[in-house]
């Protein structure tokens, strides 16, 4: 079984593919100084949940970015149906290298995706496209809790050894060149409704499955939401929004 089919066995057909909600997403747009976005950005979009919200509220034309096809399609199918077809174009594009497609951009949202290169990295790759006087507005889990469980520190070592506490992402930012602006955490019950509540069943059923590597993802996505459940006040997901002086 390929890359391509664990996705889909496991991800197929999801509105969305991390902790959030169309709340967290309005509240923190909503929060936003006023300006007139002409260049947005979603990196890592995913099936597009935030994207469509995103399109709806600020009725402006989105860039979506994501590395796996079959998303940005029903990303599209999505738009369509919803009526926001014009205003969704989608990019086959690693998200580490938006800064050598676009310049002057002056929203850039992502959420629960910037794990795949890392919270870091993704500022400073993503810094010179910004205009100044732009945001980025990243999701990104965050350590905070002084100390996590032994078990809980072992699974994050292993699944996002990028992991830091709330107060280092805020520094890396900083020095990073960003003005962080203000926070905002999203509840507990935003990964479990649409997220885990859905890849529980999905990762139970695939247990005894005859591959291996289905058998792995299976046993690692039980794992996460049973250290999630166990850790609520561990670590959480925090909108960091952010401003380019």
């Amino acid at each position: 079984m390929n890359e391509s089919d664990l996705i889909d066995l496991f991800f197929g057909g999801m509105g969305k593919l991390g902790p959030g909600s169309t709340e967290d997403t309005l509240a923190v747009l909503a929060a936003l100084p006023a300006q007139s976005f002409d260049l947005i950005v979603d990196a890592g979009c995913g099936s597009g949940r935030h994207t469509l919200d995103l399109a709806r509220q600020l009725r402006k034309p989105i860039h979506a970015l994501d590395l796996y096809q079959p998303f940005l399609d029903r990303l599209q199918q999505r738009a369509q149906q919803a009526g926001l077809g014009d205003l969704v174009t989608t990019h086959c594009l690693d998200m580490a290298a938006i800064s050598t497609h676009f310049e002057q951009i002056d929203l850039l949202w992502s959420e629960s995706a910037v794990y795949n290169i890392g919270f870091e990295q993704a500022l400073r790759s993503w810094f010179p496209a910004i205009r100044p006087g732009g945001f980025v507005v990243v999701s990104e889990l965050s350590q905070i809790a002084p100390e996590l469980p032994e078990d809980a520190r072992r699974f994050w070592e292993k699944e996002y050894p990028g992991l830091q506490t709330f107060e280092a992402n805020r520094a890396v930012a900083k020095a990073v060149g960003f003005q962080h602006l203000h926070t905002h955490r999203i509840p507990d019950a935003s990964w479990v409704e649409g997220y885990y509540d859905i890849l529980r069943p999905r990762a139970e059923a695939h247990l005894p499955h005859p591959e291996p590597a289905v058998r792995e993802i299976a046993a690692g996505l039980l794992e996460e939401i049973r250290i999630h459940a166990a850790n609520e006040e561990g670590f959480a997901y925090f909108f960091y929004v952010l401003k380019k002086p």
